[in-house]
């Protein structure tokens, strides 16, 4: 009996490494320092649950499309949406034109940003999703594995 913990104790650091070696990889691979993210909300459904987890990667403004789901920070929430961009337009901000999304999640009405509501930027709102924002392109989804950790982080 006074082996066993030293096992159980090696086996708990081995599982560490290993899932350090898979968010390590992942990230390089992916190139995105958030390779897999938890789904919060409804707004993707029936494409994406609420602890769904999609599995995201990083894309250059020529790699996304109308269709793509793209995650993107927005200042006024404290975590990335994930919705489909539906339209691609240039803005200028700064003097410089950039590509600019607008999106909208699938389960929602209207788009995330118009011209009622603007993203704000350092240059003015704008009524889509600049560039610089996106974080990544999803890949694909894996139902329901981030229920567990979604449950935990909503009720401690």
């Amino acid at each position: 009996m006074g082996e066993g913990w030293k096992k159980d104790v090696a086996w708990f650091f081995i599982a560490i490494l290993i899932v350090a070696g898979i968010d390590y990889g992942l990230k390089l691979v992916m190139g995105t320092d958030s390779p897999l993210v938890i789904v919060i909300s409804g707004s993707m459904e029936p494409v994406f649950y609420r602890g769904d987890v999609v599995l995201l990667k990083s894309a250059g403004p020529d790699d996304i499309h109308v269709g793509d789901v793209i995650v993107y920070d927005a200042p006024m929430y404290s975590y990335p949406i994930i919705h489909r961009v539906r339209e691609i337009k240039t803005v200028n901000l700064g003097g410089k034109v950039e590509k600019c999304f607008v999106t909208w999640g699938d389960n929602n009405p209207v788009p995330d940003w118009s011209e009622y509501r603007l993203y704000p930027t350092p240059y003015g709102g704008v009524p889509c999703v600049p560039y610089y924002a996106v974080e990544a392109k999803a890949v694909v989804v894996f139902p329901k594995i981030g229920l567990i950790p979604l449950w935990i982080r909503e009720h401690l």
